[in-house]
């Protein structure tokens, strides 16, 4: 009896191999999520923390979070020692969220694993596909975000 989850040589439409790829490195964050005790939404923030310091108001846009969803998000991750709020230098009011130390060592081990995972993934491909598969996803990332 074969399996009917098992990939088959078949070439998928363009969406249908989209979909499915998606699918596969969701898979992997969630495994590497979950080694590190962590969701895909945290590993998303923690992504976004490693190089700069938004507002919450940012974070949410960025997110796709309502205001209460991210307030508890960034809730969460200050009580873990993840990340921590500053006052915003630009507006008294308002926060700046910044990755805590402990949150930069979370982020340095979870992307040599993600890196590691998605690298090994790509070893089917030669070394000119694999360049030209990242110019692709690069320019439709950078086409879908105005």
């Amino acid at each position: 009896m074969t399996n009917p989850f098992k990939p088959t040589e078949d070439a998928l439409s363009l969406v249908d191999s989209m979909v499915q790829f998606s699918f596969l490195i969701h898979n992997e964050l969630n495994r590497i999520g979950s080694e590190n005790d962590l969701s895909i939404i945290q590993i998303r923030l923690l992504g976004i923390l490693r190089d700069r310091e938004p507002t919450m108001q940012q974070l949410a846009q960025h997110l796709g979070l309502d205001k209460s969803s991210i307030t508890g998000l960034i809730d969460r991750a200050e009580r873990r020692g993840l990340v921590e709020r500053v006052v915003s230098p630009y507006d008294k009011r308002g926060f700046l969220v910044r990755v805590t130390s402990h949150g930069r060592q979370l982020i340095e081990e979870g992307a040599a694993q993600i890196e590691q995972q998605l690298t090994k993934m790509a070893e089917v491909l030669t070394e000119a596909e694999r360049e030209q598969f990242a110019s692709l996803a690069t320019r439709m990332i950078y086409s879908s975000h105005p």
